[in-house]
C-alpha cells in the first residue's frame, strides 16, 4: 500500500527542486547590473580541454556595471576573450593585459520588457512543473484507493497536496515579482 507521507514528501521535494531551478534561471537573466552568474555557461579552451571560465580566472564585480575577470595565467586572456565573444552574453570584453573587463550597458526600455517576458515564461514553465508534480501525486493517491487506502485518508492527502501546490505557486510568483522589479528598476 502507498505511504501517503512519502508520496507528499516526494511531491514537496520535486516542487522545491522546481523553485531552485527557477531561482537559477532568474539568476542567469541579466537585469542591467553586473552579475557574474551570467558567465556560468562560458567554457574556455585551456591546455586542450574545455573548462568553465571560473576554473581559469577569478571573477569579481568591482562596481554595479563592471565584471572583472583576472586570469591566473596571462596566456589565457585571448582564449577567455574569444569564449566571451562567442557566447550569448552579448558584451564585448576589453583588457589591459592583466584584467578583462566587461562593461554592462544600461538596458533600454524595450530590452527590459523583453527580459520581463523571458522571466514570465520561465515562471510559467516552473508553475507548470509544480502543477504536473501535483497531478502525478494525485494519480498515485487515486491508484492507492484501489489498493486499499481509505478514501478519507486520500481526501486528507489531497488537501495537504493542494496546500503544498499553493505554497510553491505563491513562491514562484514572488520570485517572478522580485525579478520583474529588479529588471524594471533603472
Amino acid at each position: 500500500m502507498l505511504d501517503v507521507n512519502k508520496c507528499l514528501g516526494d511531491a514537496e521535494e520535486m516542487m522545491g527542486m522546481t523553485i531552485m531551478h527557477l531561482e537559477d534561471e532568474f539568476a542567469h537573466i541579466r537585469a542591467g547590473k553586473a552579475n557574474i552568474r551570467i558567465l556560468d555557461d562560458i567554457r574556455v579552451e585551456s591546455y586542450g580541454q574545455s573548462v568553465p571560465l571560473n576554473n581559469v580566472s577569478a571573477l569579481s564585480t568591482p562596481d554595479a556595471r563592471t565584471i572583472a575577470i583576472r586570469p591566473w595565467d596571462k596566456n589565457m586572456i585571448k582564449p577567455i576573450e574569444k569564449a566571451i565573444i562567442d557566447s550569448p552574453v552579448g558584451i564585448i570584453p576589453s583588457n589591459n593585459g592583466e584584467v578583462i573587463r566587461l562593461i554592462i550597458p544600461p538596458l533600454t526600455e524595450e530590452r527590459r520588457r523583453d527580459l520581463v517576458k523571458q522571466s514570465g515564461k520561465a515562471n510559467e514553465s516552473g508553475k507548470i512543473s509544480i502543477r504536473n508534480t501535483r497531478r502525478d501525486a494525485l494519480d498515485q493517491l487515486k491508484k492507492a484507493i484501489k489498493d486499499g487506502l481509505p478514501e478519507d485518508a486520500e481526501k486528507d492527502a489531497e488537501e495537504k497536496l493542494q496546500k503544498l501546490h499553493d505554497k510553491y505557486i505563491k513562491k514562484a510568483d514572488e520570485l517572478f515579482a522580485e525579478k520583474e522589479k529588479e529588471i524594471m528598476t533603472i
